[in-house]
């Protein structure tokens, strides 16, 4: 079992920035890859970017050239780096690990982000 725990979330006028982090319980370099997702009302849960343990890393098109996904191995921790923040990217942000670079097996609890326009 693995326990990841979210952090970073919060309110941030449109054009800001912030960082989120998932710290996670187990050696992350022994996953297949982490993720970030995100959950707006009354949306489905969905990718926002992920990276592979072999450091290959993919981001939904909405937020490419604005967010960046990053791993600090000897920390255990997954960072999500979010600048040039839209009211649009407001919801819930999940942290996820998989055993495999295309499942995620383990959530955390989710952070809120809020984009004020």
């Amino acid at each position: 079992q693995v326990q990841l725990v979210e952090s970073g979330g919060g309110l941030v006028p449109a054009g800001g920035s912030l960082r989120l982090s998932c710290a996670a319980s187990a050696r992350i370099a022994n996953l297949g890859a982490m993720a970030w997702y995100r959950q707006a009302p009354g949306k489905q849960r969905e990718l926002v970017a992920r990276i592979t343990n072999g450091g290959s890393t993919n981001y939904a098109d909405s937020v490419k050239g604005r967010f960046t996904i990053s791993r600090d191995n000897a920390k255990d921790t997954v960072y999500l780096q979010m600048n040039s923040l839209k009211p649009e990217d407001t919801a819930v942000y999940y942290c996820g690990a998989g055993f495999s670079s295309l499942s995620i097996n383990f959530w955390g609890q989710g952070t809120q982000v809020t984009v004020s326009s």
